[in-house]
Parts: structure tokens; C-alpha cells; sequence
């Protein structure tokens, strides 16, 4: 099987907002949108559950996670690396 015909993965760096779950985190990324018409730029916050596999993540980190394939009903995404802790 040929490695390099697989695509490019989805890369997202955000806030981690929740830990409770076992082995799962909430990670929000935060944009600056410009609205269409007004021009003044509007903070729009995405939310996505991605698979700690270590649990070592903690509320305020920001993580880099990866688009992978599906781990349940609501995570399609993974831990890479823990950029910076929260202080």
C-alpha cells in the first residue's frame, strides 16, 4: 500500500476547556472573523472533543490536535503535542 496517496490531516490549535471525561478533552479554537457587511471583527469559537490518551492535559493548555479517524460518536480528533501549560 502506497503511503503517500493519503491526504493531508487537519491541523487545529486552540484552549483546552474541559478534561472530565476519561482519556477525552474539549479543545476551543478561538477566530477573528471580519462580519461581511459591518467590517468589525467578530470572535467566533469552535469547539472540538479530541482523544488524550495519557490524560495529561489540564484545563487552559494550548494543544495542537490532529483530524484522525473516528474514535466514538463525537471524536475525530487527537492530541499532537501540549504547546504551553496553563499557568
Amino acid at each position: 500500500m502506497n503511503m503517500e496517496k493519503r491526504n493531508l490531516r487537519k491541523e487545529r490549535v486552540g484552549v483546552v476547556t474541559s478534561n472530565k471525561m476519561q482519556k477525552s478533552i474539549v479543545v476551543a479554537e478561538v477566530k477573528k472573523v471580519k462580519h461581511p457587511m459591518y467590517g468589525k471583527f467578530v470572535l467566533k469559537t469552535k469547539k472540538y472533543v479530541a482523544h488524550d490518551e495519557k490524560n495529561d492535559c489540564n484545563i487552559g493548555d494550548r494543544v495542537k490536535i490532529m483530524e484522525t479517524r473516528p474514535i466514538s460518536r463525537s471524536k475525530c480528533w487527537r492530541l499532537v503535542e501540549i504547546i504551553e501549560r496553563a499557568k
